[in-house]
């Protein structure tokens, strides 16, 4: 089953700010619900991240790398997922009214023998909640440190 989710939030904080936050995988890992670990790999030589994770979604344990296919400090960073999930990830960091515009995209599929027509409307309603929760998770975290050095 193919699943989309996407929403998007403005930070009062730098677009250099949010995107050195989202660039890092522990901190990815600090603001993502179901996400219980994420570390860091290794360097690409594109500068973007290889990455382990550990998510966790309605009691399931789903394990695999991402990988920067795109990283265009510091307006966006596109990582391939592979693994137990497979699919793309893609955040936005855009300028706008002295703060940012943080955009999260995500498609991937969710494995196994689901029954679609019974679980597609639980596994949305669970994205979309998990997505608003990540994005006023990380509001906290780099409005936080933007005011911090502001100060």
């Amino acid at each position: 089953m193919t699943v989309h989710t996407s929403d998007d939030r403005w930070l009062n904080a730098p677009v250099e700010t949010v995107f050195a936050f989202m660039d890092e995988p522990s901190n990815q890992a600090a603001v993502t619900p179901s996400l219980t670990r994420a570390e860091r790999i290794e360097r690409l030589p594109n500068a973007g991240n290889r990455a382990a994770y550990e998510y966790t979604m309605f009691g399931l344990t789903f394990t695999g790398e991402v990988q920067a296919s795109t990283y265009e400090p510091p307006a966006r960073i596109v990582y391939e997922m592979h693994g137990d999930l497979t699919g793309r990830i893609a955040w936005w960091f855009e300028p706008e009214d002295g703060g940012t515009r943080l955009t999260y995209a995500a498609d991937y599929e969710v494995p196994g023998p689901l029954p679609e027509a019974l679980l597609a409307p639980l596994i949305r309603w669970y994205n979309r909640r998990e997505v608003r929760r990540l994005l006023d998770n990380v509001a906290e975290a780099v409005e936080g440190k933007a005011q911090a050095t502001t100060a």
